[in-house]
């Protein structure tokens, strides 16, 4: 069975971070690529111990707020 999680990567020094905020893993490459790798097989050895239940995606979207510009 294949299920479809979400990634959100950001960069931290030289790392690239990858995080799937549906369970919570967390890895790291030198390159994108490198890090969605790693995060696919935490993700995969997670839930070979911990299975979630069926659910539906949830929304992913953006919003902006207003900031104060430094004075």
């Amino acid at each position: 069975m294949k299920r479809t999680f979400s990634a959100v990567v950001h960069r931290e020094e030289s790392l690239y971070v990858a995080e799937c905020p549906e369970v919570g893993t967390v890895s790291q490459g030198t390159n994108i690529e490198e890090a969605l790798a790693n995060l696919r097989e935490a993700t995969e050895l997670y839930l070979e111990e911990f299975p979630l239940p069926s659910q539906p995606r949830p929304w992913l979207t953006t919003f902006e707020v207003e900031l104060e510009s430094a004075a």
